[in-house]
């Protein structure tokens, strides 16, 4: 049996986000991972940070990337009724977002591990969690063929909606809280340059669909669909011409490229209370998913990590439990609001398949509220760049 102070599984942001950050004040951390390194840089996940997460990474040395090639942007599009109208962020709460892919973010903070020398472990098989209600819970797993189990003083499940650690917790503890949508996004990576400035969102009355961007070269851009859809019945040419049909504005055009990469993803709202059972705190997707509308999940991951991070730093200098106590009820405070928020932009800006003309109406005056009045703007603005 080998020891650390924390056992982290998962070696996605909020896993290597709280290796780092321990890292900096002196706390040792293993970090396993059941995908290969080549799989966990390559996925394509979210690409809008909010003020708060760019400022952390820059800040512990893992944003020089980042600020080079990062896009800086003071504020959003809102579409409806054939006219895009601009959400100035920057004039109306003093923050910016920065559009820096998922995938970049995990590349940078690998490089920063690996440089540490400490344990960072792909491709791991049969994990298993024992002991959390001790003060020496173990992790068991397997790497390289060989079985090995590690002793930690905390274990933090940063493992993601389909990971072992939430499971590892015995039944009757912890409490769901669900919402799945009729809807989900049809996505798309394209090798054209973007056509729009700044992240656009459009409610059609074909349904939503989104403009963004991963570079100057690469767009990113969404349609609504079915959760279930089929993929085979949307050649390129399809995609293309329903993102003319549901973002197209009079004198100006949407550049087309090749596709490189499409994907269908459902929608849903979940959280589990409490984010911690003994000695293990779950982070990230372990504990909480939303509507990407918002773009809130990998910020409320960091954000996460940053409090756990500060927990246990607190607890081994002190010997005082006070902060991991809390470290649920700080998490789930600002989770609940971005729960909130997330629901909020994705009611307001898709189409439910079922929808009558008056709900038609109501989403259609939701919008020229929150585009003509500056306080429903400013309320907007101020969760959509990170509330607190």
């Amino acid at each position: 049996m080998t020891r650390t102070q924390v056992g982290i599984v998962g070696a996605g942001p909020a896993g290597l986000t709280l290796a780092h950050l321990l890292h900096l004040e002196g706390i040792d951390s293993v970090v396993i991972e059941d995908r290969s390194r080549e799989y966990v840089e390559a996925r394509i996940r979210a690409g809008v940070l909010e003020q708060g997460t760019a400022d952390l990474l820059a800040e512990t040395g893992v944003g020089g990337r980042m600020q080079r090639e990062g896009e800086v942007h003071g504020g959003i599009g809102l579409q409806f009724d054939g006219e895009r109208h601009r959400v100035d962020l920057q004039a109306l709460v003093g923050k910016t977002i920065v559009i820096y892919g998922q995938t970049e973010i995990v590349k940078d903070l690998i490089e920063a591990r690996v440089g540490t020398g400490r344990p960072l472990l792909f491709e791991v098989g049969d994990v298993s969690l024992a002991g959390l209600d001790t003060d020496r819970p173990r992790l068991s797993f397997t790497h390289e063929r060989a079985r090995q189990e590690l002793e930690c003083d905390v274990i933090a499940g940063c493992d993601g909606f389909h990971g072992v650690c939430r499971p590892s917790i015995p039944a009757g503890v912890l409490t769901e809280f669900s919402r799945e949508y009729p809807f989900g996004w049809l996505g798309i990576l394209a090798a054209v340059a973007p056509s729009i400035e700044e992240v656009s969102y459009s409610a059609h009355e074909r349904g939503f669909a989104l403009l963004s961007l991963r570079t100057r070269e690469l767009s990113r851009y969404y349609i609504q669909c079915a959760p279930d859809e089929d993929l085979a019945l949307w050649p390129d040419d399809r995609i293309w011409e329903e993102l003319q049909t549901r973002v197209g504005l009079e004198g100006w055009t949407l550049a087309e490229g090749p596709i490189l990469e499409k994907g269908v993803t459902g929608m849903r709202s979940y959280v589990v209370e409490p984010m911690q059972y003994g000695r293990l705190f779950l982070a990230g997707d372990a504990a909480h998913i939303v509507p990407p509308t918002g773009a809130k999940g990998l910020n409320l991951a960091i954000g996460d990590v940053r409090l756990l991070a500060e927990a246990i730093v607190e607890w081994h200098r002190t010997g005082d439990e006070a902060a991991l106590a809390r470290y649920s009820e700080e998490c789930l405070r600002r989770v609940w609001r971005a729960e909130h928020f997330s629901w909020w932009m994705t009611t307001m800006l898709h189409r439910p398949p079922d929808e009558d003309p008056f709900g038609w109406r109501l989403r259609q005056s939701q919008l020229r509220y929150v585009v003509g009045s500056e306080p429903a703007a400013r309320s907007l603005a101020e969760n959509y760049v990170g509330f607190g």
